[in-house]
């Protein structure tokens, strides 16, 4: 009898093990700066991208992805949390990520994962906020130091030491399509490449969680010196200037020949492939290690970027460009192969998104929302509104599947380098109808036909920033919605807090 009882108890537990499958390993890999219109999974026909088209044709592909924040600290810390920059307190670029604070990694790192982060994470402190291995540039230092490279070829120009804001725009931005003064093999970037393919090598037992986050394609585009001459400038043509566009072009791009925006965005280009070819090293390394099958990955860049759109080479700003972002999502035999979506998503639903595949419990805290109902066909509609914020310049949007509304209170003088030169404007409200204009060259908030559009986005904008508010007891509470944006608009961060 005994017995019996004992081989009924094993059935059950091996029906429960069938039923329960093993977590997923979870891969993500983050390039800076990288704009899905460079991307041949995106429809770019000169990119060559081939590691991340392969990728989106064996998972599914986001077409309305957005990032929270247009820069990159508030960005990334906001969907390592799954949370909006001005709840978390983290919106501008050189704001660390509070200590204690609950990210993708302490969550997995406590349910059994061990957890890596090799690359640029943008912590900007020591705290490894719940990664177990952290591998970053002194650590390519320091190989650099025991494995000295080779000398260049003789008289081969490459970049001038980085100096943003300080050198000309042609300049910081590589105009010139100049290489990086190191061979392939002794990039920041093929050394993370490495690193991870390393640590993909040695996981067999726990789950992991693993991100590897590449510097490239962020300026000056660097690239190693056998990328040179891979694009041409005069491949490219500049977008065009938008008639509405002349007041809000930086002071530091007006300057720029054709030419050297011609160049830039040869740059930006190749520094694209280099990255795709160490996300290709990755990828690679992951089918090797056997454990492919079995593991979620995903791949983002942090933000958009602007290649001449709106007379702009940057992010920093609401246009579109700037704020869509590629995301792709593969998990063999969970995900179906070769899918896309229309479908409005946030950055900050990744992280819940990645908790709901691995079966953790998802804390009240975080306000993303997970994509897994959509992803099984559980729903057909993931949001009904896209928020995105960037706080250096008081400035918010709404994107709906057919809207962009960006309010910006006009009356700060942004610190990140990118002021126009001229007077402050005050309020400023635009409007964009994306469906007949995706370029975003006519504003409509000004025309009476429109105005009922602008105060509605208003309200719900004012409402969003009372919800999300981290100390909502601050907001003003007469009523009136300007006062509200005008005041939640504000940088807020953490260690610049004071009373108002």
């Amino acid at each position: 009898m005994h017995c019996l009882w004992m081989a009924a108890t094993l059935m059950m537990m091996a029906s429960v093990a069938r039923a329960e499958p093993r977590r997923p390993n979870v891969l993500w890999i983050c390039a800076d700066d990288h704009a899905p219109y460079v991307c041949g999974a995106y429809g770019n026909k000169v990119v060559r991208t081939p590691n991340l088209d392969r990728l989106a044709s064996e998972g599914v592909r986001f077409d309305r992805a957005y990032c929270n924040s247009p820069v990159c600290t508030a960005s990334r810390q906001s969907f390592l949390t799954g949370r909006y920059p001005r709840t978390l307190g983290v919106t501008l670029l050189q704001t660390p990520l509070p200590a204690g604070t609950q990210t993708l990694a302490t969550l997995l790192r406590a349910a059994g994962y061990d957890t890596a982060a090799i690359g640029k994470m943008h912590f900007n402190s020591n705290l490894t906020h719940g990664f177990d291995l952290r591998i970053d540039l002194p650590q390519h230092n320091r190989y650099r130091k025991e494995h000295p490279p080779g000398p260049l070829p003789a008289g081969m120009a490459v970049l001038p030491p980085w100096r943003p804001f300080h050198d000309p725009a042609r300049i910081w931005l590589n105009s010139a399509c100049l290489p990086y003064g190191a061979r392939d093999e002794d990039m920041a970037g093929t050394f993370f490449a490495q690193q991870a393919a390393r640590y993909l090598r040695q996981r067999r037992d726990k789950p992991f969680f693993l991100m590897v986050s590449f510097y490239e394609p962020h300026s000056p585009f660097r690239f190693p010196i056998e990328y040179r001459g891979k694009y041409k400038p005069e491949q490219f043509t500049v977008p065009k200037v938008g008639p509405e566009d002349d007041a809000q072009i930086p002071a530091i791009f007006r300057s720029l020949t054709e030419r050297e925006k011609q160049g830039i965005i040869a740059a930006y280009y190749t520094s694209t492939e280099f990255m795709d070819k160490n996300t290709g090293l990755v990828l690679d390394a992951l089918k090797r290690s056997g454990r492919d099958a079995d593991t979620l990955v995903i791949y983002t860049g942090d933000h958009g970027y602007m290649l001449g759109q709106h007379g702009r080479f940057e992010k920093h700003c609401c246009y579109e460009p700037a704020v869509r972002a590629p995301l792709l999502l593969r998990w063999p035999g969970h995900l179906k192969a070769g899918q896309s979506t229309q479908a409005l998503v946030e950055f900050i639903d990744i992280a819940p998104t990645i908790l709901d595949f691995c079966r953790v419990p998802v804390p009240a805290t975080v306000q993303g929302k997970s994509l897994v109902p959509l992803l099984r066909g559980e729903v057909h509609k993931h949001r009904d509104r896209i928020v995105v914020e960037y706080a250096e310049n008081e400035e918010a949007m709404i994107r709906t599947q057919r809207w962009k509304f960006i309010y910006c209170t006009g009356k700060r003088q942004r610190q990140d380098g990118y002021t126009t030169g001229r007077p402050l404007p005050g309020r400023t409200i635009r409007l964009y109808d994306e469906e007949n204009d995706p370029e975003e060259m006519t504003n409509l908030a000004d025309k009476p036909e429109y105005a009922r559009w602008s105060t509605d986005f208003t309200a719900q904008l004012a409402e969003h920033m009372k919800r999300t508010a981290r100390q909502p007891e601050l907001v003003p509470k007469d009523g009136d919605v300007h006062s509200v944006l005008e005041f939640c608009l504000q940088p807020r961060d953490v260690k610049k807090e004071t009373p108002p």
